[in-house]
């Protein structure tokens, strides 16, 4: 759902937008100056019922306010921002994502920004405003469809807005737009998003974004030699795609990035099948190739100085009569051969083989992002993801990525004496360990494929779909993490 954004220094309680919400700091309100004119047209009211129900102003907390014909709006919303100090992106986006959110399907809303957001802020209350809006609604009919949708939202700020905070406005939209085509991705039923699907949203966006693309289908897998993909997909009568985007700036890149994405369309979890509670969740077993194609769309809105390649292993896991088994052994495009153990533990093979061919292109550093293991969720819980490296200074700038983007990773431990787990007696490597540190071995079997090249392992397992809203993230799926890895590229030396 595409809206429109637009920017104003006129008075909001005579704008035309249903409804207005104010975002506020945490403190008094009386000493707030973008909301005493509209409390003043309120008759006080505002303040007032914020101090009856204990309003504090802290990050996200909301209230709201009729305004009974006093002003245009219908309904005033009062969105903190938590404190003054230490304002950054990442709050003022999840603020606004949460006022759009709380709007609902109103024609036009009017937000009043504090003085203090400006410049390029900017860009973060676009896209906030852009996710907060997002809704999914393809196979919604009849009733269940809403009447009406939000199309418009304005900001208003005292001061002449310019020609730099117009363009950073625009341009967080069009980075909203591209988290929300990860969104898309993620929310689609599997019936429809095929490996097939997911390569012809991929085209789409290279189409767009006028990047190279190049895809290989199951022929085309097998003779590269991704041995161990094509395994995955083989028990399916859906077959699996291979995918390879690539961004080229307009001037010589200084570097170069390599994203791996697991696009596993559908996991039954193959011959050792899931139980079924949960099995539905299944669909989203591709959000870290959909974290890709959204990231590849940003970039080419963005256009960094860095090259980038989005690279998608996407097939499904079924199990079937050609389905693969237990104890089968298989080559890989690195020319080393697996002991499969559980067929559960697909999405690491499909990396393994897509890594080795990001390897091959000679990045300065390759970073995959993976649905991989319940191990991670067991660890860290539903709102944090995993991400692994044996470099400090990589480990910093993705944290630090990760808090400008306001998405939850933490960084987990390479444990190498757990290395042992992955002997196998008749093959080179066996490709799960114990039960114990699953999300550790898991990372170092795709260590195990990438070389010498830099690398960051990120484990994705639970944010990408979430259970209800918060923040910036809808229920459903979320875009988790394009917005750090956009950051990470954006500032990548």
């Amino acid at each position: 759902m595409a809206i429109e954004v637009k920017v104003s220094s006129a008075d909001a309680a005579t704008g035309d937008a249903g409804i207005i919400a104010v975002l506020v700091f945490e403190g008094a309100l009386e000493k707030q100056a973008h909301l005493s004119a509209i409390d003043e047209a309120l008759g006080g009211a505002v303040i007032a019922h914020a101090k009856n129900v204990d309003y504090a102003g802290r990050e996200n907390q909301v209230i709201e306010v009729q305004t009974l014909g006093r002003l245009t709006a219908r309904r005033l919303l009062i969105v903190g921002l938590g404190p003054r100090r230490g304002m950054d992106d990442a709050r003022l986006r999840h603020a606004v994502a949460v006022a759009t959110r709380t709007a609902g399907t109103v024609p036009k809303l009017g937000i009043v920004l504090p003085e203090k957001i400006q410049g390029a802020q900017l860009r973060a209350a676009a896209e906030g405003a852009g996710l907060g809006a997002y809704r999914f609604l393809k196979y919604f009919t009849g009733d269940r469809l809403p009447k009406t949708q939000l199309a418009e939202v304005t900001f208003y700020r005292q001061g002449k807005f310019t020609a730099v905070e117009s363009k950073a406005l625009a341009l967080g939209l069009q980075v909203a737009n591209a988290v929300c085509i990860a969104r898309d991705a993620v929310n689609e039923p599997p019936n429809v998003l095929t490996p097939d699907a997911l390569a012809q949203l991929a085209k789409q966006v290279a189409k767009d974004g006028k990047l190279k693309i190049h895809v290989l289908d199951k022929k085309g897998i097998e003779k590269a030699g991704m041995k161990l993909h094509y395994a995955v997909g083989q028990g399916s009568t859906n077959e699996p795609r291979f995918v390879h985007m690539t961004y080229t700036p307009a001037k010589k890149a200084k570097k170069t990035i390599a994203f791996v994405g697991k696009g596993l369309t559908f996991d039954s979890g193959g011959l050792c099948i899931k139980p079924a509670p949960g099995m539905e969740e299944m669909k989203s077993d591709m959000a870290g190739a959909a974290a890709v194609i959204g990231l590849m769309a940003a970039i080419a809105a963005i256009r960094p100085d860095v090259e980038v390649h989005g690279i998608l292993g996407a097939a499904e896991n079924m199990p079937d009569g050609s389905a693969y088994r237990p104890s089968d052994v298989f080559g890989s495009l690195d020319g080393r051969t697996v002991e499969i153990i559980n067929t559960d533990a697909e999405g690491r093979l499909v990396l393994a083989d897509a890594l080795a061919y990001a390897r091959n292109l000679g990045p300065d550093l390759i970073v995959d992002i993976a649905t991989l293991t319940g191990a991670c969720v067991v660890a860290l819980g539903k709102f944090y993801s995993a991400f692994y490296t044996a470099d400090d200074k990589l480990a910093r700038a993705f944290s630090l990525s990760a808090d400008t983007a306001g998405e939850s990773f933490w960084r987990m431990p390479i444990v190498d004496e757990m290395k042992e787990q992955l002997k196998s007696q008749i093959a080179d490597l066996k490709h799960t360990g114990d039960r114990w540190g699953g999300s550790i071995t898991a990372a170092l079997f795709l260590r195990e494929f990438v070389g010498e090249v830099p690398w960051i392992h990120c484990d994705v397992a639970a944010p990408v779909l979430g259970e209800r809203a918060r923040g910036m993230y809808p229920r459903g799926g979320t875009g988790h993490p394009v917005l750090t890895l956009l950051n990470f590229v954006e500032t990548f030396k």
